[in-house]
């Protein structure tokens, strides 16, 4: 097995860099203090509850509070596992430098308006003669291999 490749991490690593200190507002708790109230806080106490509980200034266990990391409750993006045939797909489908995201919401968009505008069509009776031809709905859906490439 190799050793450690590169150079390896300094002994402030996993700190907060010193300039995110200077740009944060001064907190007149100590760094005890700090760590109660958010751990109060994470488990689930109002920040009115906490001050009053650790008898500190409101202002200041919020000041702490608006501090603390907190998983997001939403993620604003995810990876798109898909085949190579439905990334060429995706690829053509998109619009000059348009993010992947917007192309991907633009996609579904219409897939699901197509989607409807067949379900209304088949409950006229229009889509009952394509069933009686043997179209399989399945095979419909499958991606091509080859994308046509798309005129702009």
């Amino acid at each position: 097995m190799a050793g450690f490749k590169g150079r390896p991490p300094g002994s402030g690593s996993g700190e907060m860099s010193r300039r995110t200190q200077i740009l944060r507002p001064a907190i007149q708790l100590t760094p005890h203090q700090a760590t109660q109230a958010r751990k109060l806080r994470r488990q689930g106490h109002a920040p009115e509850r906490i001050a009053a509980t650790l008898g500190l200034p409101l202002e200041e266990v919020e000041k702490a509070l608006v501090q603390m990391r907190s998983p997001r409750p939403e993620t604003t993006r995810g990876t798109l596992n898909v085949t190579l045939a439905a990334h060429r797909l995706i690829m053509a489908e998109r619009n000059g430098t348009e993010p992947l995201w917007q192309t991907m919401d633009r996609l579904i968009d219409e897939l699901l308006r197509l989607r409807a505008d067949a379900a209304k069509r088949s409950e006229t009776g229009t889509g009952r003669a394509r069933k009686r031809q043997g179209a399989a709905p399945e095979q419909e859906l499958l991606l091509p291999l080859e994308v046509p490439e798309r005129s702009r």
